[in-house]
């Protein structure tokens, strides 16, 4: 079945459609709620609500533009909707924060992805959410505070203390790495 059929179908309810919409697509979904979540379950049940919302939506898809980042700008959205209900923002003075442009400085041979995105994952979910929307997915501050409901000057420094927590992790890995080759 085509993908074009396969959408028009899911816009009638038809259930075998949508199961088959869900094995096509849930694999990378998943990934990328992994990315916003701090365990297997609460990505889970990101995903599930992601879904929920795609099928509910899905009559607003014009076809114009890829289904796939289509269904990826809902599933972030859904993540930061579950965060701004969790938590509660303090912000930061813009001249409070660090150099936000600072790069992280990681060896790719030294440390495998597996561990890097353990390292993402331990971040406190503020920092993991600004590192994830503005690394990974290429958001704008601008974007990100408005998605957060955040000041641009708290995603800026969110992500700076992301950058430095991750480097911190990464040279702690290295050492322990180094401790153990000895």
């Amino acid at each position: 079945m085509s993908l074009n059929q396969l959408i028009q179908k899911c816009k009638l309810q038809d259930r075998k459609a949508q199961e088959e919409l869900y094995r096509r697509y849930s694999g990378k979904l998943f990934l990328l709620c992994l990315k916003y979540s701090s365990d297997r379950q609460q990505a889970q049940d990101t995903l599930q609500d992601g879904f929920l919302k795609i099928f509910e939506n899905l009559g607003q898809y014009s076809g114009k533009g890829s289904l796939e980042g289509w269904m990826t700008r809902i599933v972030i959205n859904t993540a930061m909707n579950k965060y701004r209900n969790r938590v509660v923002h303090l912000n930061i003075e813009e001249d409070l924060m660090e150099d936000p442009e600072e790069e992280l400085e990681i060896d790719e041979e030294q440390v495998e992805l597996a561990d890097l995105i353990r390292f993402i994952q331990a971040l406190p979910e503020r920092y993991r959410h600004v590192f994830n929307l503005f690394v990974m997915e290429g958001f704008s501050h601008q974007e990100i505070s408005e998605m957060l409901k955040i000041s641009i000057g708290t995603s800026k420094s969110n992500l700076a203390r992301a950058r430095r927590k991750l480097q911190e992790s990464v040279e702690a890995h290295l050492q322990l790495k180094a401790a153990r080759s000895l």
